[in-house]
């Protein structure tokens, strides 16, 4: 509502001018003015004037991202960037710095593009950062330059997450079905080992894991899970977890880090 008030102000302020410069060049008497504080007096034009200015200046700023961000909101697509490279710009604000973070970019269609996202990232989120994590990433086809990070929590990115792990194999084709329209309970690991096997980046463990919904009977199942190196930290004997599974085959199991919104 701001950067509409702003526009419309700004747009009177322009009307305002442009009749008080043709009254100046054409008019026959220019003390007569059918604009308010018009007349002989240059001091409401010079106020105008600056005021135009001001709105030009420190409005276009507001108003700028806001006609990017409508320009791009039609043909908006969601995909999986993960990242290649990272650098500091140098620049902090309020003690937050800024980074540069460039992303190999897969879409919804079409081949993967690199593109650059300069964004402000948090001292305590500074380690997520590592060379092939997923990001969900906002951009517009045939504008690989504007990119925006979205927020993981909306079920549209939760869902183009999923599918990009599926998509890779990151998820064993058997889980998927578990995984995807299968219930979530809480539970627990009881015994961790790594097989060896990495992709993408990611290292496959071998769980098993205790199952308690809340309310029924707990059991153990056997599973995998492929998972980045700095997450292993969580999978720890005893350490909480989410699964899921579907009740008419409750040994294949899939299991999360933390807890699915709406599931």
């Amino acid at each position: 509502m701001l950067r509409l008030a702003l526009l419309i102000v700004w747009l009177l302020l322009t009307a305002w001018l442009v009749i008080w410069t043709g009254e100046g060049l054409f008019g026959i008497d220019q003390r007569q003015s059918i604009l308010p504080f018009g007349g002989d007096s240059l001091g409401a034009p010079i106020m105008i004037g600056v005021a135009w200015g001001l709105l030009l200046t420190f409005g276009g700023v507001m108003l700028g991202p806001a006609r990017r961000r409508l320009a791009r909101a039609g043909d908006a697509r969601i995909g999986i960037g993960r990242i290649v490279e990272v650098e500091t710009t140098g620049t902090t604000i309020n003690d937050v710095p800024q980074y540069d973070i460039f992303l190999r970019v897969t879409p919804t269609d079409g081949d993967d593009f690199v593109a650059q996202l300069r964004t402000l990232v948090p001292l305590a989120d500074v380690g997520a950062l590592q060379v092939g994590q997923p990001f969900a990433v906002r951009y517009r086809p045939g504008d690989h330059d504007a990119l925006e990070l979205v927020d993981p929590s909306d079920p549209a990115v939760s869902e183009a997450l999923l599918q990009w792990r599926i998509d890779r194999g990151l998820i064993d084709p058997s889980q998927v079905r578990a995984r995807t329209t299968g219930t979530q309970v809480p539970a627990s690991v009881l015994e961790i080992r790594p097989t060896g096997r990495r992709r993408e980046g990611q290292s496959e463990l071998a769980l098993r894991v205790l199952l308690a919904p809340e309310g029924g009977e707990t059991w153990e199942a056997d599973t995998t899970v492929f998972v980045y190196p700095q997450a292993i930290p969580h999978l720890q004997v005893g350490a909480p977890i989410w699964a899921f599974y579907r009740r008419e085959d409750p040994q294949t199991v899939a299991v999360t880090i933390e807890k699915e919104a709406g599931r």
